[in-house]
């Protein structure tokens, strides 16, 4: 990993008034160049080829400048160019499974929050002992399908989007169903209630808000993810019928739906946020910006935390407008303009190295 003096180093050499925030053209980017430009900050937008069309259709999204790219992984070869721009890249999921953690951790270009988060996330063993040291409920884990006595879920490691997730009902089943290619996988139990994805913000120089023993902690909103077939495939068949015709439900994430929580659910979905931060600053010296609890709120209304997403979600697309909880902060404060935000707050009171590794 690049050492956070040599990007600090980088980071002196800029003209702060030049600052330009970068992100990869995918994901969320519209709503972080948005955000970006709502504060004042010019934008730049990293694409593989040609600058993508569709941008064209969203002008107060469209990135100032492009950086064409022949792959995401040759973007270690143009370092000097984004430097050249005083570029902060922003980082999210495309940019961690594209990129991969080992390039993105050695990118010599000043980042907004903390890399080393990114390994936690990844890996979903270095996630389960951070959850676990936070005293958050989690689902029951299994290391071997022998072990198998009630139905589980297996995802794969890094942020793929769901991509060959499965679910099975028992030990036989999970057999036929895994996969024979080496990746690392997690088996957990599967749990039955609501999905609720709840989106953070933790600033570690803000001093308004709900308080953490350094910096504030704010929640901008809740989604639920729309996955592949899975909530449409029992319109054509009971479970059975299903796999008798070779028929299994996929969780392939194509898009997000609002939710609102439970307003009695309020304090105890900021402790768990509050919990994680703290723990993240034990562990690896903080989780900076956005961030995500996945979690399963259960009919006895507890919650199980099943990942964290340590960046910005996808699911905060919902909100470039704001949404019920981030409206209560600022009118029409999305992620992305909260980002932009917190360079400004940086800036001026000359603390970005406290915000940029």
């Amino acid at each position: 990993m690049i050492a956070k003096e040599e990007i600090w180093d980088i980071l002196r050499g800029y003209d702060k008034d030049q600052l330009t925030i970068a992100t990869i053209c995918s994901h969320s980017s519209l709503q972080i160049f948005h955000g970006a430009r709502q504060e004042g900050f010019k934008t730049l937008g990293i694409c593989i080829g040609q600058p993508p069309k569709f941008y064209d259709a969203f002008p107060l999204a469209k990135p100032d400048k492009f950086v064409c790219v022949e792959s995401y992984k040759a973007l270690l070869d143009y370092c000097d160019d984004l430097v050249e721009e005083n570029a902060v890249i922003v980082p999210h999921g495309s940019l961690v499974e594209y990129l991969g953690i080992e390039n993105f951790e050695s990118l010599a270009v000043p980042t907004f929050g903390n890399r080393r988060v990114l390994a936690w996330e990844s890996d979903r063993e270095m996630e389960r002992e951070w959850l676990l040291k936070a005293g958050v409920n989690v689902p029951m884990r299994f290391e071997r399908a022998e072990d198998i006595d009630r139905p589980v879920i297996v995802k794969y490691h890094g942020a793929k989007g769901g991509k060959g997730f499965f679910i099975a009902k028992h030990k036989d089943e999970l057999k036929d169903k895994m996969s024979t290619e080496q990746q690392k996988y997690t088996i957990q139990e599967f749990i039955l209630g609501t999905r609720y994805y709840i989106h953070f913000f933790y600033s570690p120089i803000r001093r308004e808000g709900y308080k953490l023993s350094k910096g504030t902690l704010d929640m901008l909103g809740i989604d639920r993810r729309v996955e592949s077939n899975a909530d449409e495939i029992f319109r054509i068949g009971s479970m059975n019928e299903l796999a008798e015709a070779g028929i299994y439900p996929s969780f392939v994430v194509t898009g997000n739906l609002p939710l609102v929580l439970r307003e009695s659910l309020l304090p105890r979905a900021f402790e768990l946020g509050e919990r994680v931060v703290e723990t993240s600053i034990d562990l690896f010296g903080g989780m900076l910006g956005p961030f995500s609890l996945e979690t399963i709120v259960t009919d006895d209304l507890e919650f199980k935390v099943f990942e964290i997403s340590a960046r910005i979600v996808a699911g905060t697309n919902l909100y470039i407008s704001g949404s019920p909880y981030s409206d209560l902060v600022e009118r029409n404060l999305s992620n992305g303009r909260r980002i932009a935000q917190e360079f400004r707050m940086a800036r001026e009171l000359d603390r970005l190295p406290e915000i940029i590794t």
